[in-house]
């Protein structure tokens, strides 16, 4: 069974950088694609990036700025965030399993959700 626990939220001024990570305590996910979205109150959950295997894919909001990587070994995929913006600010979700893409509906287990804030 697929458990997904985010980790590595907080706080961070403008320009600045966080790395999240994503622990699937099942140590089932290494055949699914997995990916990360984001979510401010109020609005729909949005793409963020997508791994399948060594192939990877970015919203054009993050492109440039944000890296997704996973390490088989640890059953963790990782996003790691530089040069944070304010409107990066939201709570980051990891999904695993399904056909994946950029769709929230394609994914099917998500994590519990951690906190980004950015400061301007």
């Amino acid at each position: 069974q697929v458990q997904l626990v985010e980790s590595g939220g907080g706080l961070v001024q403008a320009g600045g950088s966080l790395r999240l990570s994503c622990a699937d305590s099942g140590r089932t996910f290494d055949s699914y694609v997995m990916g990360w979205f984001r979510q401010v109150l109020g609005k729909e959950r949005e793409f963020v990036a997508r791994i399948t295997g060594r192939n990877t894919y970015y919203a054009d909001s993050v492109k440039g700025r944000f890296t997704i990587s996973r390490d088989t070994a640890k059953s963790t995929v990782y996003l790691q965030m530089n040069n944070l913006k304010p409107e990066d600010t939201a709570v980051y979700y990891c999904a695993a399993g399904g056909p994946g893409g950029i769709e929230a509906r394609n994914y099917g287990y998500w994590g519990q959700g951690t906190q980004v804030t950015v400061s301007s």
